[in-house]
């Protein structure tokens, strides 16, 4: 039997999600695109289908519990991506199968920016901006967003954000109530989205591309309105400026908000996380322009570090905007980059990957470990920031490990049973776990020739890796029905 409580909270949320398909109403009105009305449609589908849900247990007064939280989040974001998917359904311009469809939705709302559609610029504008805007919703989490109004539901929200926010560490809150700490994360992830649209139609973008940008920038998304994905503007000032904003947006939330909240910059030089990520960012752009220039792929230094430095900031933000053929590179630096990923950014920020604070534990546990062995009987604690790790986030962090590489071996290995090569099955498992969005070789371009089956394992992958693996697997453990 559902809990009325988790009826409520779902009910509401696909009722309101209608409100996601007006702006693109608006934007048809606006270019006279003729799709207005198919946006109408889906959003009273979503108001019908929400409030019959909602309805019945309208009167219902529960707090949700932590195993709730984890139900309402996956239950509402599938719900949302197979709702999501309509527009795509019905599109004339680019027909495509509820499959196909679905698998573009999944891509936007979880922010991997993989795509099956081959000719983006012939889309009608309003669902260029449906695609943008569906990125820049699932950027800091449509779960997120609905904890600011839970209190009208009479239904606590301190659960879904534990469920929803992406990191290791989610039992510190940025304010003492939990609505307030997501309007404050909305409102810094507002102001950075204007603040990024506002460069972009500076450095040169039209004001359509420029908010669209700006939306998959920020949201790390990579969803472009053009085929040739941020290349085609070939612009150099404009490049900068999402490198800029790719490494903002890489950055924790909660650092962000410290830095306002303070009007101080002393949080950023005192992470340890970010401190990191920095030197990865510079490092591996330094490495990856010089393979590229000695290996003779570029035969200037400064196209080499041009295009080198911009696919580095892209593959470790897991933003996946291309300026380049990457996947047609030589040598090591396209694996690199999608190592890169693996990683990924900062915990709390709208970047996937594994995050930067979980690769630091690792990599201070396994030295810890080498230490042990030449000192067997010292007792050398795992510091971070000054403080010593709790064995309870490392045994976290070692089980989320664990299940991140097991879960992208086993869709790796079913993938390739579907027919793909391995450089195919593996890297495309990798950019949607990762929620990086473009792979390497049949995947290189886009995933539009691959079959039905490998884009549900892939829109799987993708779930996994937005939802970071525990919320969705915990939903398939016997202990978790039986509780």
């Amino acid at each position: 039997m559902i809990n009325p409580a988790v009826q409520k909270v779902v009910g509401f949320l696909i009722a309101a999600s209608s409100l996601m398909m007006l702006p693109p109403v608006l934007v048809s009105y606006w270019y006279h695109d003729g799709t207005a009305g198919l946006f109408l449609l889906c959003a009273g589908i979503l108001v019908l289908i929400g409030l019959a849900i909602f309805a019945p247990v309208r009167k219902t007064r529960q707090e949700l519990r932590l195993r709730e939280g984890f139900l309402v989040v996956v239950v509402s974001w599938l719900v949302l991506v197979l709702v999501g998917a309509l527009p795509f359904v019905y599109l004339d311009e680019v027909p495509l199968g509820y499959i196909d469809a679905m698998f573009e939705s999944m891509s936007g709302l979880t922010t991997t920016g993989a795509t099956v559609i081959t000719s983006i610029d012939t889309l009608p504008r309003a669902v260029l901006y449906y695609r943008q805007q569906l990125q820049w919703l699932g950027g800091m989490g449509i779960i997120v967003l609905a904890v600011a109004i839970l209190p009208m539901l009479r239904v606590g929200g301190m659960q879904l954000f534990r469920a929803e926010t992406p990191g290791p560490m989610k039992d510190a809150k940025l304010t003492p109530r939990i609505t307030e700490t997501a309007k404050a994360l909305w409102l810094i992830y507002v102001g950075i989205t204007v603040t990024c649209a506002f460069a972009f139609w500076v450095g040169g973008m039209d004001l359509f591309d420029a908010v669209g940008h700006a939306f998959s920038t920020v949201a790390i998304g990579g969803f472009s309105t053009h085929n040739d994905s941020f290349g085609y503007f070939n612009s150099v000032e404009l490049e900068i400026i999402a490198m800029t904003f790719m490494a903002i947006s890489g950055v924790n939330y909660a650092l962000h908000f410290t830095a306002w909240r303070h009007a101080s910059a002393q949080s950023y030089f005192a992470d340890p996380e970010l401190r990191v990520y920095a030197t990865l960012l510079v490092g591996v752009s330094f490495l990856v322009s010089m393979a590229l220039f000695v290996g003779g792929t570029y035969d200037s230094i400064s196209q080499a570090f041009r295009y080198g430095t911009f696919q580095v900031f892209s593959a470790l933000t897991t933003t996946g905007f291309t300026t380049a053929p990457f996947y047609a590179w030589v040598g090591f630096v396209p694996i690199l980059l999608m190592l890169l990923a693996f990683i990924g950014g900062c915990a709390g920020s709208t970047a996937g990957g594994m995050k930067v604070i979980r690769t630091i534990l690792l990599y201070r546990q396994a030295v810890r470990e080498i230490k042990r062995l030449i000192h067997p009987h010292a007792v050398v604690p795992i510091k971070y920031g000054g403080q010593i790790t709790s064995p309870t986030v490392m045994d976290a962090v070692w089980g989320f490990f664990f299940l991140y590489i097991a879960s992208f071996v086993f869709m790796g290995v079913l993938l390739s049973a579907t027919g793909l090569d391995a450089l195919t099955a593996f890297s495309a498992v990798a950019a949607c776990i990762t929620n990086l969005g473009p792979a390497l070789g049949e995947a290189g371009m886009n995933y539009a020739t691959l079959s039905y089956p490998a884009k549900i394992i892939l829109s799987i992958a993708m779930f996994l890796g937005r939802l970071e693996i525990y919320t969705l697997l915990v939903l398939i453990t016997p202990a978790y029905w039986r509780g």
